[in-house]
């Protein structure tokens, strides 16, 4: 018995192959086509094309299994690998047509393999539905980038070491309420970006293991009657696992927002040093010059020398952190299982990624042109009494509690402001005045880079620790 052509079916004819022409219906359920403005309203294929790579292996490694396991025939393997082959190798040379009415990147090339090899390239889809095809696919593709991207942020760390290196005898203001506070070595300020950094790594370390779960298998959203070996597959595609929940493995992107709020932070850090940058630059500060190929110029004051890589760097920040916003309100009002709300997934995923790399990538570069003021630096940390806190230490070292130190070196810092002297410029008998255990080795402590020595605790600012760290990072990093 034949079935009866569609109620759109002109009588003697098939029904359209739903895959050759989108506009058709998807099946015999529907009476009209899918209008042109649905088409390019629905449409993904303009972004989710990026993912063709990710698609194919999937789908090989899919065929493989349904071979192994007698659900195809080692023809339809074999001819479904012919196609996948060519297909990759036409997307490659720029020949392959990507068809809007054919919607995304799955149907696009499951319909030029079927093309290609008849019925074989029709059996491809046994056991799986676009809903975890999808779902595997950006595991895959988000696998891959981080991988890429865990190069840059060691670039990044790198650049910011090699230059530390180089000033770990420094002298810089180090700042808290944007006031001078203490002497730090500018080495040591640097490392401190190393540090945020070098978890930022460690974060997307661990955002892979759960991006690296397998949901091929799950089908639409209860799984499949078929006898699929999903572990095998897993194993196939270098998957650590296999998504456990069926409902969960179609539905959630929770590894997707895992990646973009650890992409925010990193950035957050990149605004940061680029905030800092700006501010260095300028001729208030005056602490360090870039190179020219990483500034611009202005169209109608000559003279100026404009941050804007760092100035961008530090914008796109918010570009990323409103990706993470988007994907949670993306997220927030889905009942379970898959709903087309997911397919706004992916540009904002796709473009957090774009944005990261590249932002690392110009900025390490970046870092490796800055030209160090040390004499600016060090005037710097002569303004505002940096060595303050120092001078309260030696009191306590006399056997003065620490809060009448205070007090005391208070009492000191008005004296200077007063007389316009910085403190270790006050005379030995005004500083006795205030406490009579001071002597002469009172000058060593107040001078910059006594205080640096001073500070020879683990994680603190001394010469000597500092060099500790740098050797630390560079072994680090070369692993």
């Amino acid at each position: 018995m034949t079935s009866s052509p569609p109620p759109h079916a002109l009588p003697g004819q098939p029904a359209a192959d739903p895959l050759a022409n989108k506009a058709q219906a998807w099946s015999a359920l529907f009476n009209e086509p899918m209008s042109a403005l649905v088409q390019r309203y629905t449409a993904s294929v303009g972004f989710d094309q990026r993912l063709w790579r990710a698609d194919i292996a999937g789908s090989l490694a899919h065929a493989a299994m349904l071979a192994a396991q007698g659900v195809i025939s080692a023809q339809d393997l074999a001819d479904i690998q012919r196609g996948l082959a060519q297909i990759g190798a036409d997307i490659e040379a720029g020949r392959f047509e990507w068809k809007l009415e054919l919607e995304d990147v799955h149907l696009n090339i499951e319909a030029r393999l079927t093309a290609l090899v008849g019925d074989a390239g029709k059996r491809l889809h046994t056991g799986r539905s676009r809903n975890d095809q999808v779902a595997t696919d950006v595991r895959l593709w988000l696998r891959t980038e981080i991988d890429g991207l865990a190069g840059l942020m060691t670039d990044m760390q790198r650049a910011l070491v090699e230059l530390a290196a180089q000033h770990t005898d420094t002298v810089m203001p180090g700042f808290t309420h944007m006031q001078v506070a203490q002497p730090v070595s500018f080495a040591h300020h640097l490392l401190a970006y190393v540090e945020m950094f070098s978890r930022d790594a460690e974060r997307l370390a661990d955002v892979r293991k759960r991006v690296n779960q397998l949901p091929l298998g799950a089908a639409a959203l209860a799984g499949t009657s078929y006898p699929l070996d999903r572990e095998g597959v897993a194993r196939a595609l270098g998957f650590e696992g296999v998504c456990q929940n069926s409902l969960d493995a179609v539905s959630d992107r929770d590894f997707a927002l895992e990646f973009t709020a650890a992409a925010s932070i990193c950035m957050v850090h990149v605004s940061r040093l680029s905030e800092e940058i700006v501010l260095w630059m300028s001729q208030n500060f005056g602490f360090i010059d870039l190179a020219d190929r990483y500034c611009t110029g202005s169209s109608i004051m000559p003279q100026k020398r404009n941050p804007d890589v760092a100035e961008l760097a530090r914008g796109k920040s918010g570009r990323v952190i409103g990706h993470l916003t988007a994907l949670l309100v993306l997220m927030k009002g889905q009942p379970l299982t898959y709903n087309k709300d997911n397919q706004e997934d992916k540009e904002p995923l796709f473009d957090t990624v774009d944005t990261l790399a590249a932002t690392l990538r110009i900025m390490a570069e970046m870092v490796g042109g800055i030209t160090v003021k040390k004499a600016a630096m060090e005037a710097a940390a002569m303004r505002g009494y940096a060595t303050a806190t120092d001078l309260a230490d030696y009191l306590v070292k006399k056997g003065q509690p620490f809060r009448d130190a205070h007090e005391t070196v208070a009492h000191a810092v008005k004296l200077a402001i007063a007389q316009g002297l910085d403190l270790s410029a006050l005379p030995l008998a005004t500083l006795q005045g205030l406490n009579a255990s001071i002597t002469e080795d009172v000058f060593e402590v107040l001078s910059l880079r006594g205080s640096l020595n001073a500070r020879n605790v683990l994680g603190g600012t001394a010469p000597a620790q500092v060099l500790a760290q740098v050797a630390r990072h560079r072994a680090r990093l070369q692993g």
